[in-house]
């Protein structure tokens, strides 16, 4: 056994069977600097309250699972130095060592369907890297998405991918794609591609009701739900390309691989960019939150 804990509000929202939706904290701990990462936790927390549910930011504190967490302890993680960054494979390892990290999306749908919380909100799912074809560096998210039934929101895989691919692997393993809203496959902070998404819904109704069927036919796995970024918010694919272009230029020239590429390609855009990445990264976790929430309390109806 191991020890999991819920936040105060969590407990009321399951003794009620108010709707849920999960988060991760990665996006805390590094994703943002301080104390930006605090302030904009606190307002994804709150859009997901205004929307009608619960949120519930997923950590591990002490070797204990936190199914949402207290403002106090929300602030321990966002000041906290060297919070390890975990997935499928090391969650077991920090929990079992007393350790504290912060939850990748594969760690979060893990602690989700623990908790039994069937919605999840993040910025954008991990996937193929470019040069996988040598590399085999692919995200550990599809493959959750593949055997984890939890309904992911995201504004779909982060730009700095090949969204091709990973689409690839995604339809190999069965997983649902559904763009919400529109028939492009959005690209995080591009809110269309070139891309095709396999599925279109307009409503959280039916993604809801997706979902549910899913679970009736004993499939496995989730759905990965393409949220478009707002229009408003959103700096365009063209003017995005040159510039991933170059921030992966940089990060071969530096001889960065691994699990460092993803945090040194987005630090390099931000500062290309100026600072406009990241304020679409908040704007489009936001806009997810929003959407889950719905998608959860629609989830709600379905489950009474």
């Amino acid at each position: 056994m191991f020890d999991i804990t819920y936040s105060r509000e969590v407990q009321a929202a399951r003794a009620s069977g108010a709707p849920i939706v999960a988060l991760e904290s990665t996006i805390i701990t590094h994703g943002m600097p301080y104390p930006q990462n605090l302030e904009v936790a606190a307002q994804v927390e709150q859009d997901i309250r205004d929307a009608g549910a619960t949120p519930a930011t997923i950590a591990i504190l002490s070797g204990v699972l936190h199914i949402g967490l207290e403002e106090d302890q929300l602030a321990t993680l966002g000041t906290e130095q060297d919070v390890a960054k975990v997935s499928r494979a090391d969650i077991p390892v920090c929990i079992a060592n007393g350790g504290m990290g912060a939850t990748t999306v594969a760690a979060t749908m893990i602690a989700a369907r623990i908790a039994g919380i069937e919605v999840f909100a993040t910025g954008g799912i991990g996937g193929v890297h470019k040069g996988a074809e040598s590399t085999f560096d692919i995200s550990a998210d599809l493959l959750e998405l593949a055997q984890t039934p939890v309904t992911v929101v995201a504004a779909g895989a982060k730009a700095i991918l090949d969204l091709p691919k990973t689409l690839e692997v995604l339809e190999t393993h069965g997983v649902p794609v559904i763009a919400y809203g529109q028939d492009s496959f959005p690209a995080f902070w591009s809110s269309q591609s070139e891309l095709t998404a396999p599925l279109r819904m307009d409503q959280a109704a039916q993604i809801a009701r997706a979902h549910v069927m899913r679970g009736t036919m004993g499939l496995p796995g989730g759905q990965l739900v393409a949220n478009p970024i707002p229009a408003a918010d959103q700096i365009a694919a063209t003017e995005l390309s040159p510039i991933i272009a170059q921030a992966q230029a940089n990060a071969e020239e530096r001889g960065i691989t691994g699990k460092e590429v993803t945090p040194y390609m987005l630090s390099r855009i931000f500062e290309l960019t100026e600072g406009r990445s990241l304020t679409a990264n908040i704007a489009l976790v936001r806009n997810n939150a929003r959407l889950a929430a719905e998608i959860a309390r629609e989830l709600c109806g379905f489950r009474r």
